[in-house]
């Protein structure tokens, strides 16, 4: 199931947002200051490309005062925006029964794109 899942995102938007997210990525990374949020742009475009059967969970060796500064910063430049476009995206899906898987990914993204730094991707 999460085969078919994963194909069916793929399909209908899922391979957009992960080249969304990569190509940000990249234009991140052309800065030495952009890196470390570009490292977490690609964990977007990761999860984006292949959500079914992927999780996100906080990291064991964490170091708690960085992560949560650039989770501050992340959330003022933009993370807030993105975020915020896939909970509009789950909502929008989850009005019918068919999209509720959809939905949930988006809901998923939208927790990860809203505080990436110190989670993991299982």
């Amino acid at each position: 199931m999460k085969l078919l899942g994963n194909i069916i995102w793929l399909v209908f938007g899922g391979i957009l947002i992960s080249a969304e997210y990569l190509i940000a990525s990249i234009l991140l990374m052309v800065t030495i200051i952009g890196i470390p949020f570009g490292l977490q742009t690609l964990k977007l475009a990761m999860l984006a490309l292949w959500p079914f059967g992927t999780e996100t969970r906080l990291m064991a060796g964490d170091s708690g005062c960085f992560s949560t500064l650039m989770n501050v910063i992340w959330i003022l430049i933009g993370g807030f925006w993105i975020a915020l476009t896939h909970l509009a995206f789950g909502i929008l899906f989850a009005i019918t029964i068919i999209g509720l898987p959809f939905a949930l990914q988006h809901f998923k993204l939208a927790g990860l794109a809203l505080t990436p730094f110190g989670r993991e991707l299982i």
